[in-house]
């Protein structure tokens, strides 16, 4: 699916104090009639200094460039250039800024959030090759690494965040990928905007896809529950305590999935790599989860994404996105 650079005609539900500049127009007037006085004077040359006092100054250009200044978030968080600029606890991110953005060097921008929950573009990518579809719903956008990568895969994408920040740089990104037409950034709360969408008509506007990768604790959450951790540590350096569905925020994970199952089917569950196996399949055991037209064989399938030697993340895949299940699409 070819990209295009032009034509943002999506972006309509941005928040106005981040993403638009207020320019207030002059009040229309009549000229007054200019006397032979004022003619002679306008006749008189210009000096050099009355030159200098009188131009205007330039508009400074963000990283963007002219073309794209409405969108340009420049200013905004610092676009680090290398190391020495970089805050001690986001260095080992920084190292990594070619695998979240390879475009990172044209101007890719992230709030210290984004450094460490962003999707890194090569998992992202095979994601979106998995949920290629219509319209997909990317339901906490970040910065926009998915949004970015669905929208190479996708004829629309909704981004929601809470954030005008994050908003405002993952706009900024996908300005820089050339797919921002393809995205439609909303400032919203996922559950909140989950129950409207249900609220509405039967003619409401089809969503083929949801996209869950909900806050999961911060950069600290591979040592959350260490409690529950059993077993002899020392044999496995490598082992985590279970990641559980009750430590995802805005609510319990497994409400999460409900909620966005009367939305669609096709639901791709981005999760830590601790998480609890048991959880996630329990999750179309679970009666809540049930739809009128739910196969009873469903299964869901779990992916591992590797980064070298290194797992990193799973990606959970429901209805039609599971594979051997593309009937349920």
């Amino acid at each position: 699916m070819g990209k295009r650079t032009k034509n943002l005609s999506g972006l309509s539900h941005l928040a106005k104090h981040v993403f638009q500049e207020n320019v207030a127009a002059d009040p229309p007037h009549n000229p007054s009639p200019v006397s032979q006085h004022e003619r002679d004077d306008l006749r008189q040359p210009i000096t050099a200094k009355q030159k200098t006092r009188g131009a205007a100054k330039p508009r400074k250009v963000g990283l963007l460039g002219a073309d794209w200044s409405t969108f340009d978030a420049s200013g905004l968080v610092p676009h680090y250039k290398n190391a020495s600029e970089v805050p001690s606890h986001l260095q080992k991110y920084f190292s990594q800024r070619k695998r979240y953005f390879t475009l990172y060097d044209q101007g890719c921008l992230l709030d210290e959030e984004g450094w460490y929950s962003v999707t890194p573009e090569l998992i992202a990518d095979q994601t979106a090759e998995r949920c290629r579809c219509d319209t997909i719903l990317d339901a906490f956008c970040g910065v926009g690494g998915n949004a970015i990568a669905f929208a190479k895969t996708c004829e629309r994408v909704i981004a929601l965040d809470i954030s005008p920040l994050r908003l405002a740089l993952a706009r900024h990104n996908a300005v820089i990928y050339g797919v921002a037409d393809r995205i439609e950034f909303i400032l919203a709360d996922y559950v909140s905007f989950a129950n409207a969408y249900l609220s509405r008509p039967q003619e409401k506007r089809p969503i083929d896809v949801v996209f869950l990768s909900p806050p999961w604790g911060g950069p600290d959450y591979i040592s959350q529950n260490s409690d529950q951790c059993t077993g002899n540590q020392s044999d496995s350096p490598e082992r985590h305590p279970e990641f559980s569905l009750a430590d995802i925020n805005p609510i319990h994970g497994a409400d999460l999935f409900h909620l966005t199952r009367k939305i669609t089917k096709n639901v791709a569950y981005f999760l830590p790599r601790n998480a609890s196996l048991d959880e996630i399949s329990g999750l179309l055991l679970d009666g809540s989860s049930l739809l009128s037209n739910q196969d009873p064989e469903e299964r869901v399938e779990v992916e591992e994404q590797w980064m070298g030697t290194k797992l990193k993340v799973l990606t959970c895949y429901f209805g039609g996105l599971a594979a051997g299940q593309q009937h349920l699409f």
